[in-house]
């Protein structure tokens, strides 16, 4: 077979493309039925986009390592101005003012931070000698890279990606040997510090959030409404749900935002246990294939990189599943994959296609 099958096409890692495949498929047959049995305005979009954007992780698997090495801080830096002219000249939609319109596409820069913080927080680490590693300089560097986004982020608002970028930074900095009594030290500074962030940094519809999350049945059909109809629409569907295009809740509208943050209701619904299992089974072996090529990587920038990006997805997926469940305040993280919507969808797919380059560097014989 390696005779037959051209080297740059037998060095892929296809049971992970076909995982992919596979939930990005699943997707557009959810959105599909959320719209009633209709290609548009969901389903037939979203397929364009996924497909385009998995041929970009494809050609991206081709780049070399050291281009992104070369590109970290650079690329950190672009994405910090592009984050400064949303707050000049971004596109408002839905009361958030989050995109840059380029006229062909609307980019959401802080998606594409969430690699950024990764790719700058590895540059960095692979930078410091080893023995400064457990001094105070190894933790305050990285702490302004990731603070600096996340405030820019906070005034869109955006509380969800915020607290992605920050967790993508920190795990960089976990993996990369940080002693854990900075991170305790740290972790006080926030409990003195959240309080006062409660009170004056949220917004009002950010804090009901958080209040509502502890008691959703104090205001179910205000701003507890997501959730309780999230939780009826999950727990509705039972083992093998009510079948595909017979779920109640999305069909007549009882679930807010069913093709989008609380997609996962509207596909558990009709597809019961059986489809929440497949699609979180999914996730998390490509997830732990991630892992592995950080694992195998031989250099530390890869090794940072892959584990920061694969722990990027498994914070989109456990987030997102948390909210939905009632497990986590509602902070606007969409189901990666599945969700309508290309910012999320591009982040992954770039995420992936990263790691499958890693995993190429790693490869020194292949096989079909």
């Amino acid at each position: 077979m390696r005779s037959i099958i051209p080297s740059p096409l037998a060095i892929l890692p296809w049971r992970t493309l076909l995982l992919v495949l596979a939930i990005g498929c699943f997707g557009l047959v959810v959105l599909y039925s959320a719209a009633n049995g209709s290609l548009r305005p969901w389903a037939l979009p979203q397929g364009v986009r996924f497909f385009v954007f998995l041929g970009g992780a494809l050609v991206l698997s081709r780049v070399p390592l050291s281009w992104w090495r070369n590109l970290a801080f650079p690329a950190y830096g672009a994405l910090v101005v592009a984050l400064l002219l949303v707050e000049l000249l971004g596109a408002v939609r839905g009361g958030s003012q989050r995109w840059l319109d380029l006229g062909f596409i609307r980019l959401q820069p802080s998606e594409l931070m969430k690699i950024g913080i990764v790719l700058a927080a590895a540059r960095f680490y692979e930078m410091l000698p080893a023995a400064e590693t457990r001094k105070f300089v190894a933790i305050w560097p990285v702490a302004v890279l990731i603070g600096v986004p996340a405030a820019l982020v906070m005034l869109q608002p955006d509380l969800g990606t915020a607290l992605m970028i920050c967790a993508g930074g920190v795990t960089v900095m976990f993996l990369a040997g940080v002693p854990l009594r900075l991170f305790l030290g740290g972790a006080a500074a926030l409990a003195v510090a959240a309080p006062l962030a409660f009170m004056f940094a949220l917004h009002d519809y950010q804090r009901n959030r958080v209040l509502i999350f502890m008691d959703p049945e104090s205001d179910p059909l205000g701003t507890g409404y997501h959730i309780s109809q999230s939780k009826i629409a999950i727990g509705s569907g039972g083992i093998f749900g009510k079948g595909f295009l017979n779920g109640t809740q999305s069909h007549l509208d009882y679930l807010p935002e069913g093709h989008t943050d609380f997609v996962f209701a509207t596909m558990a619904e009709e597809w019961g246990l059986i489809g929440g299992v497949f699609v979180i089974a999914a996730f998390l072996l490509v997830i732990r294939w991630g892992i592995n090529v950080g694992v195998r990587a031989e250099s530390r920038f890869a090794k940072l990189i892959a584990a920061g990006l694969s722990t990027t997805i498994f914070f989109y997926v456990a987030i997102n599943l948390m909210m939905v469940m009632g497990l986590a305040p509602v902070v606007g993280i969409p189901l990666p994959l599945v969700s309508f919507g290309g910012s999320a969808q591009m982040t992954v797919l770039i995420s992936l296609g990263i790691l499958m380059g890693i995993d190429r560097t790693n490869r020194h014989t292949t096989s079909w």
